[in-house]
Order: C-alpha cells, then structure tokens, then sequence
C-alpha cells in the first residue's frame, strides 16, 4: 500500500527530539539508559542550543535548495543552507548526475548557472540538454553562494522540527560533528528531495505508486576515463544519432551483453562530458526506499559492485574500450522517488494531459512522463506512458505546504501525483521551482508574513527584477 502519513499520525508515532531550545543550553543532562523491554533505548533529554537566528533556512543544497538560497539572500534575506553530504549540488556532485535535463526554455538562475559553466569551459550541450562536469559544478556552486553571502553549513543533517503554538515552523534540529543543534527563521524551504523536513514537521505526504506503494528505482553512476568520442559514437546520446547508429543505448546493452554482463537498467546510457570524461548510467536498483538507511546502503553496494563489473568486462573485451577506467563514483545514489508533500495544490496527471495553465506559474515543464519501471520482470527500462504530456505549468500553490505554516518545498518533494512527479523531478524544473521558493521565503520573512498569505504578483515581480538583474 502506499504509505502515506498526516500530521496527527506523524505526532502520535514520531518524536520531535526537543523538549526546549535555549540560546547556550547543554547538549543534554546524562547518558541515555536502556528502557525496561529491552528494545528500546530511553534518551537523556536535551537542551538544543539555538545555532543561529536567520530570515530563511534552507534544507537541502541539491539544484532546487542552492537556487532557494541564492534567490532568498539576493532578495536581502540572511539565509542558512543545510546540506548533508559535503559539498553543495546534491544529486548533481554528490551523485554524480553530469546531465541536466529540460533547460532550454528556463531563465534566472538556470540559465546563470548554464552561463558561468560554459565559461568555464565545463559543460557540453545536445539540444535542451546540457552535460557538465562534476568537479566544476562543485566549486562553481560554492562560488556563487559565497557571493551572496550565504551561511553555508555541510556534514549537518536535520532530524527535527520545533513548531510553534499556531503551528507555524519555527526550527528545524540537525545533528553534526558539532552535536545537536537549532536553528531558528522565519521561513523554511524543504529542498532535501525526500521531503525530511516537511515529514519532521508533520506534514503530510504521498509516497510511491497509488496502488503498490513502489517507488521508481534508484540508478547509481559513474565517470569514465580512457575512452574518447571518437571510438564511442555508437553508444553516446547526440553523437549516436548525429552520425546515424540507430539507439545508442542499445548499442551500448548490446556491446555489454557480448562482453558477458547484463545491466540492470535495460537503456544503459553514455553522457559525453569533455574530452577525456563521460558519464555512465547502466543501474537500477529496485524496491528501495529513500527513507531508509539499510535499503540505501545495501542499494549503494549492489550498484557500485555492477558498475565496475560492467566496466571490467567491457575493458576486457579490448579495441575502443582498452584502457576505460572508472574515476569516480557518487558519495550518494541517485534517488528519483521520495516522499510527495502535501500542498496547496497538487499537480495531477491531468495536468500534464491538459498542458495546465496558471496565474502562479513557477515553471513551465517541457519534459515528457519518465517513469523507470518499479517492477523489473516486466521490463528493465521505461514504462508504458499513461498519457502524454504537453508543456504544462508548476503553480506556486504547490510548493507552499498544506499543513505547516511558514515552510515551502522546492524540487522533487513538491505536491504532486506519481505520473506528473516524474515528469517535474528532473534538475532543469528543480532550479526555477527553488527559485521562486526563495524569493517568497525572503519577502515571507522579511515583511512577518506566511508564505501563502503572499500575492504571487509580488513574488513574480521580485523574481523577475532577479532575472533581469543577471542577463
């Protein structure tokens, strides 16, 4: 069944781990004890010292969470970005992406971001796709944020939520090298793809297919060294097709299979990056959760245990694939599927059929339904399409949260259903959608009012005077 979960639900069967917040508190009054069933371990309880005071905290700095950032603090919000892994990209560095996808008609910060790698000479364009590399979108991020005078902190995951007595979000708890800690805003933005803050708060979500709960699998990547464009035509999107080899991905399965290995992802894909650097998507790791930390651990294992058993193999089989190495691969896997907060509005498959219009348009998506089948004996690749998509808008409704007030969601966790989600999810819509989430938390914040209490011309207006700032 799909799991799904309301606030009363989530406050009769979770914790929220602060018992009080104090500006210099101690991280807690003793050790824990065990309780007297033996299976549960009975914590001491904590004084949370307050980190910091900020306008906006943003969770999560994937693609939708760094653009939350940069457009909250050029709006002139203080802004604190929370980010587990240890650098800022999320899904694009830390796992290793190298491909983003339904770029070409976005503004602002997407195409500011598109600008600065390509003068950087780090990026690689086929059509309205744009491979890049990893190492330099890293610091590029980095760069950007510092610029805006945003307070960065890595290594730091949340793994709580204080609310007020109107049930406004007040803090969110995070746990580091530095203990537990709090940090108090005015407005919150969910960027951490799986939605943990929302769900600490007590917001309700969706998770999976309606009907089996299943979740699209997960893909584990790795970049490549040894192999040059010239010897790899045959299985490289936008070089394939240019010099007429039919479906590089399935050229690719096939040099695979004649080498003796089968992948688990029926469309291995090669990404051209630059001279010297592609990237491989080749796994597909299925009935895994993102909230579940065995799952994912066990999940990373499988994955990079294939990818170098496929490259092994390949090398083996000598001419253009002699001297192909594997240079890295992702801190953590790539998670298409988390939890779908629930909010003012939920973009429906409906939606996508209709290509929906509204007032409120963050984005407009251009990207088909891309649904990795969650069951792989039926097939290993991509479902059947339910309906076709035709370019369709996001409404600002659907990143405002329907059951916390002050906390907005920006990238994969919005509300959405799970056809339209897997549509919206990819990076090229994550941008804008944090964007605009950004701009609203800082005008929320810096004027004491809720995020949907804000008239979308105002957000728009700011918005679009961030836009035109940057071109």
């Amino acid at each position: 069944m799909p799991q799904r979960m309301d606030r009363r639900r989530f406050f009769q069967t979770g914790t929220v781990a602060a018992v009080g917040l104090s500006a210099s508190g101690t991280m807690a009054n003793g050790p824990g004890r065990s309780s007297s069933d033996s299976k549960t371990i009975l914590e001491a309880a904590h004084e949370i010292p307050v980190a910091e005071d900020a306008d906006v905290v943003v969770c999560g700095a994937g693609p939708a969470g760094v653009a939350a950032a940069l457009a909250a603090a050029r709006t002139g919000a203080t802004t604190r970005l929370i980010e587990v892994n240890g650098c800022l990209g999320g899904v694009w560095t830390a796992g290793l992406l190298s491909w983003i996808l339904d770029t070409s008609n976005k503004t602002g910060l997407m195409q500011e971001m598109l600008r600065r790698l390509e003068d950087r000479g780090a990026s690689a364009v086929y059509g309205g796709s744009v491979g890049y590399d990893v190492e330099e979108m890293k610091i590029l991020l980095e760069e950007m944020c510092l610029e805006a005078g945003i307070r960065i902190r890595l290594h730091t995951r949340v793994c709580g939520a204080v609310q007020n007595n109107a049930g406004r979000l007040e803090a969110v708890i995070t746990e580091s090298k530095s203990g537990r800690e709090a940090f108090r805003a005015k407005a919150f933005v969910d960027a951490s793809g799986d939605g943990d803050l929302a769900a600490q708060a007590g917001c309700g979500f969706d998770y999976g297919h309606p009907e089996t709960g299943a979740a699209q699998p997960m893909s584990f990547i790795c970049l490549l060294s040894g192999i040059e464009p010239e010897g790899m035509t045959p299985f490289v999107r936008g070089l394939a097709e240019a010099a007429d080899w039919s479906s590089p991905k399935d050229n690719l399965r096939k040099a695979m299979n004649e080498a003796g290995v089968d992948p688990s992802y029926g469309k291995p894909t090669l990404f051209y990056i630059r001279p010297g650097l592609f990237c491989m998507m080749a796994n597909h790791e299925y009935g895994v959760a993102g909230t579940n930390a065995d799952e994912l651990t066990e999940a990373s294992l499988r994955g990079r245990a294939e990818v170098h058993r496929l490259i092994n193999a390949l090398r083996g089989t000598g001419g253009a694939w002699k001297d192909v190495k594997i240079i890295a691969t992702p801190e953590h896997i790539g998670v298409r599927e988390g939890r779908r907060i629930h909010g003012r509005y939920t973009v429906t498959t409906e939606d996508l059929a209709k290509g929906a219009v509204h007032e409120d348009a963050v984005c407009k998506v251009c990207f088909p339904v891309d649904v990795h089948s969650t069951d792989p004996t039926k097939t290993k690749g991509i479902a059947a399409k339910p309906v076709r998509a035709k370019p369709y808008d996001v409404p600002y409704r659907a990143l405002v949260a329907k059951d916390v007030d002050g906390l907005l969601m920006a990238g994969r966790n919005i509300s959405g259903d799970f056809i339209a989600h897997s549509s919206y999810r990819v990076t090229g819509d994550s941008v804008p959608m944090g964007e605009a989430a950004g701009v609203a938390a800082a005008l929320a914040a810096r004027s004491d009012r809720l995020p949907h209490e804000l008239p979308w011309t105002e957000i728009r207006e700011q918005r679009d005077g961030l836009v035109a700032s940057t071109e």
